[in-house]
């Protein structure tokens, strides 16, 4: 299978752009910068591309059967609150690229901030949200600012006629943690754990998206996944 991962050099893409691999896919790697190639890419095909460009982007994944968006838009905390906004703006150049390739599908990697406690009450939209941001994931309350982006995005592919899937990790941040390939599998409802966590490393992370690679569960649909 030929597999595109924007944001292949980042956390989550490495994981997934491993998993692939493992897998025997066809790998395309695509990242912002060459700073990002690595010296030796194996079997690996990588491209820089300019991931609000449509037409760029459209160009790249030309012969591509699943590009899987797993970019993140900074380096360090700050940076990633000032640049929340690129998580729509991404969606739309992608989404737009994808009209040229309507047989492509896209698997995104969004924020479970959009995920329900009970249906009709996503995470984020309970009273106080942003205020407990630093008790319950140690970030400071400006980055309600992601999880809108990111909530953002998720609906602007629910409006759009291309071959999507939206996956949402039950975890406040996704870490390397171990592969395991045991986790549960649910719709748009956050996953707990018995003692109230929530979670999923970055490697299983990739398992699930290979996963939904390889046998199409959520076409036109989020899912979520976690421990």
């Amino acid at each position: 299978m030929e597999t595109g991962i924007l944001g292949a050099s980042g956390t989550i893409g490495g994981k997934v752009l491993d998993e692939a691999v493992s897998r025997g896919h066809r790998v395309t790697a695509f990242t912002r910068t060459e700073a990002g190639i690595p010296a030796e890419s194996g079997t690996v095909t990588w491209k820089t591309v300019d991931i609000l460009d449509a037409d760029g982007i459209g160009a790249g994944v030309a012969g591509l059967d699943v590009v899987v968006n797993a970019i993140n838009v900074g380096h360090d905390l700050p940076s990633t609150i000032a640049n929340a906004g690129t998580f729509p703006l991404v969606a739309r150049a992608l989404l737009t690229a994808l009209e040229q390739h309507p047989a492509t599908r896209v698997i995104v990697v969004g924020g479970a901030g959009s995920l329900e406690l009970r249906p009709g009450l996503q995470v984020m939209d309970v009273e106080g949200f942003a205020e407990t941001l630093p008790e319950r994931l140690g970030v400071p309350p400006e980055y309600a600012k992601v999880v809108a982006a990111h909530r953002e995005a998720l609906n602007l592919h629910r409006l759009s006629n291309r071959n999507w899937t939206y996956l949402s990790p039950s975890a406040g941040q996704v870490v390397p943690g171990g592969r395991t390939g045991r986790f549960r599998v649910g719709g748009d409802a956050l996953l707990v754990q018995a003692g109230g966590t929530t979670g999923i490393s970055a490697e299983d992370l990739a398992v699930a998206i290979l996963d939904e690679i390889e046998v199409p569960r959520h076409i036109q649909r989020r899912f979520t996944v976690g421990y």
